[in-house]
């Protein structure tokens, strides 16, 4: 298990990651890697299975930047290999700019033996958006 997290707020363009900047806890194993700052993630699929399965856990709390329009929808998805999932796209509508509503997502990313894959919580909005407190948990669950 890992977990990455970005406390500060952070402006996150549309199609840009979420970048996570602090590390508080680390994989055990080199199953799981980040560079701290990165919006990336890597699984491998190191296992004597013919694939490792991760569960992969998002939540933040998101708004509308000063400037940008509201009431409209913004939203977030977890993304593999940078395409962003559409089951796990998490959405909200702020009727004010800076107005913070949380957000979560799960999703399970399944990676063949030998392969890696990356994820990303990634901006899917049609417009820029702030993200605060954002956390992802990643564990090896087979």
């Amino acid at each position: 298990m890992a977990e990455f997290t970005a406390v500060t707020l952070q402006t996150v363009a549309t199609n840009q990651n979420v970048l996570f900047t602090e590390v508080p806890v680390y994989s055990c194993s080199c199953s799981i890697l980040h560079r701290e700052g990165s919006g990336l993630v890597t699984l491998r699929g190191s296992s004597k299975q013919c694939r490792a399965l991760y569960k992969v856990s998002f939540g933040a709390n998101i708004a509308v930047p000063d400037g940008g329009t509201v009431p409209a929808p913004i939203s977030v998805a977890i993304a593999i290999n940078g395409e962003a999932l559409a089951s796990s796209t998490a959405t909200v509508t702020p009727t004010t700019t800076a107005e913070f509503n949380n957000v979560s997502s799960v999703a399970f990313v399944s990676v063949p033996l030998g392969c890696c894959s990356q994820i990303s919580v990634k901006n899917v909005s049609a417009q820029t958006i702030d993200v605060q407190n954002a956390n992802l948990v990643v564990e090896r669950v087979a």
